[in-house]
């Protein structure tokens, strides 16, 4: 099931985007000391003042257990980012990624979206392929100067 989340969940949240994106940082070799901004050092107060902001907040149960978060933010003009789409590492390959995206798109456009566009580690190409498949083109890449990787952009068009 996916469901808005509520304020006392931001902790728990926190947790799970933590776990989630700390296997992603071992395979790349993102460490806080060459990347404090990786997604899997994510501070609890980044992500309340998201929800302080408005932003779109979904948590992905399975019984009682958040076991999978995301969020939507607006972008102006029909246009939503996907941030921080997670699923705790013990509950991967059993479609919770899958119905979150959907959930995602469905969503967006219920809202009037007309596109959603995402960001990844570029080098990541298993991710890459499996936003593929639900149909987000790559559109680009760039290289921060902070960043120990490049970041790879995609969008799907909802229209």
């Amino acid at each position: 099931m996916i469901r808005k989340i509520d304020a006392s969940e931001i902790a728990e949240c926190v947790s799970v985007i933590r776990k989630s994106f700390a296997t992603v940082a071992k395979e790349f070799g993102i460490t806080e000391t060459n990347c404090p901004s990786h997604t899997s050092f994510i501070k609890a107060e980044k992500l309340q003042m998201q929800y302080d902001n408005g932003q779109l907040m979904f948590a992905c149960t399975n019984k009682l257990k958040i076991v999978g978060y995301f969020s939507l933010a607006s972008k102006g003009d029909g246009n939503y980012e996907l941030d921080n789409l997670s699923v705790l590492p013990e509950y991967r390959h059993k479609g919770y990624g899958k119905e979150m995206i959907i959930f995602a798109v469905k969503k967006a456009r219920d809202l009037g979206g007309g596109k959603i566009s995402i960001g990844i580690i570029e080098e990541n190409t298993q991710l890459k392929n499996w936003y593929c498949n639900f149909g987000f083109k790559h559109t680009g890449t760039r290289k921060f100067e902070q960043l120990p990787f490049t970041v790879g952009f995609m969008e799907i068009e909802l229209v």
